[in-house]
């Protein structure tokens, strides 16, 4: 099959939005930190750029995307170590094997970098490496060949994914795509309920921070996480749009969904701030999209622009809602990971069951109960989102234990109470002049005057 020029670019562009998103997390979490943490955040974002590129390269696209062997349904196979099997000529669906591998790639590294926020100012940096090695190879890789390995293609080439216009011979790819048949169009079990459940996970062997509870906490530059925030909507457009993996109909319907879902997260966090506390916040209305993002993330080619509304809407307020349970329960979910991305997650992929249109998915075996359907696509969703939770969460618990045992988690009660930034990476986020012409580290120093935004215990 020859190359489709068209969506090759498109799918090359996206990727390179998507790795932009990394970054973007990397200020948005950042800004959220202390300010003697704040390069620790920055750090463990930019590992998993590197990390992941090259385990994907290595051996992680073809457990992922590989031709499942054994008929499980679980993970791929070994053929394709190193990319070997790889040509410039392969394609499938007029889309370059290439330029899908490069796409889902990016997946895969920002995957990784959502679970830093949960463990920011007290985890050790070279047990947060150890870590992000074995959580992609374990967890990752196999639950990306659940969700996005369509399977064997029947058009000569390589493997397809989401939204390709191709045929696949059915049970040959991964089982919750390929056998059970829930949607998920761009990663809300792959990444975000995946990436919420292992930091929850992480955090309980983790422990608290010092002071947690009885310290304000507050984000030290909301500045910086306005500028991450307007990053990572920009990139969401290649994440979600870039999914029809072909310049068409279906992903001018995931942008304009990713749009107005994003639009209405912002809107319904911040309604939900300004009755329970009275105000409205920048920092609120941050996580107010995020949380938009997240929840049409998996919905983005099976609702309409008005149900995509509804879903922003629905993630926007239970997110804002959700955050709270951290001080009840009292776990220490340090940049609202759970909150934001397990349920805003698990919120768009269950809305798929009421809200999914035959007119978006195509489909009249493909609609939600709101729309006739029944509640059988809806079973599908649960099942979906509760074996990705269950598997990444219990997985996540053995592989932090086991870091722990071999070389410990946590930074000392001293690096941390001075910073991780200045005691572990020997530097500072900002270095002012003092009067008497000396310099001091803002990164060691006490936290400015509390911020009108809603405080991180």
């Amino acid at each position: 099959m020859d190359l489709d020029t068209g969506n090759n670019a498109w799918v090359l562009a996206s990727s390179a939005l998507v790795l932009f998103m990394t970054p973007g997390l990397a200020f948005f979490y950042g800004g959220m930190s202390r300010s003697k943490s704040v390069l620790n955040m920055l750090m463990m974002s930019f590992s998993s750029i590197g990390i992941v590129s090259i385990l994907w390269v290595l051996y992680g696209y073809t457990l992922a995307f590989g031709v499942d062997q054994g008929g499980t349904g679980l993970i791929g196979n070994l053929d394709d170590l190193g990319l070997k099997a790889e040509t410039t000529a392969s394609v499938t669906a007029g889309l370059g094997n290439f330029a899908f591998i490069a796409f889902q790639m990016m997946f895969a590294v920002i995957t990784l970098a959502l679970i830093s926020g949960a463990i920011a100012d007290r985890m050790k940096f070279g047990s947060w490496v150890l870590f992000s090695i074995l959580w992609i190879t374990i967890v990752y890789f196999p639950v990306a060949h659940w969700v996005f390995a369509f399977g064997t293609p029947l058009a000569k080439g390589g493997v397809g994914g989401n939204g390709a216009a191709a045929a696949y011979t059915k049970g040959t790819g991964g089982w919750i795509v390929s056998r059970l048949g829930a949607l998920d169009f761009a990663g809300g079990t792959a990444v975000h309920i995946n990436a919420g459940a292992a930091a929850l996970a992480l955090i309980l062997v983790l422990g608290k921070r010092k002071g947690f509870g009885r310290e304000a906490m507050r984000p030290h530059n909301l500045p910086l996480v306005m500028i991450g925030t307007g990053i990572l909507w920009f990139g969401w457009f290649g994440f979600n749009a870039g999914s029809a993996l072909a310049a068409n109909g279906v992903a001018g319907l995931a942008f304009v969904n990713t749009q107005v879902a994003t639009a209405a997260g912002l809107i319904a966090w911040i309604g939900t701030e300004r009755l329970r506390d009275g105000h409205a916040t920048t920092l609120g209305a941050a996580s107010g999209a995020v949380a938009g993002l997240v929840a049409i993330t998996p919905a983005c080619g099976a609702v309409t622009p008005m149900g995509a509304i509804a879903v922003g809407l629905i993630a926007g307020g239970l997110c804002a809602l959700a955050v709270t349970l951290k001080n009840r329960l009292g776990y220490d979910d340090a940049l609202d990971v759970v909150g934001v991305h397990l349920v805003g997650g698990l919120a768009g992929t269950l809305s798929i069951g009421l809200l999914a249109s035959d007119t978006s998915t195509g489909s009249a075996n493909l609609r939600g109960a709101f729309y006739g359907g029944g509640l059988s696509l809806l079973g599908k969703q649960a099942i979906a989102a509760g074996a990705v939770l269950a598997y990444s969460f219990v997985l996540t618990l053995v592989i932090a234990l086991v870091v722990k045992a071999v070389m410990g988690l946590r930074v000392t009660e001293e690096q941390e109470v001075t910073g991780i930034d200045q005691t572990v990476h020997a530097e500072t986020a900002y270095e002012f002049a003092a009067v008497g012409g000396g310099v001091s580290s803002f990164g060691a120093a006490p936290q400015s005057a509390p911020s009108p935004a809603r405080v991180l215990p």
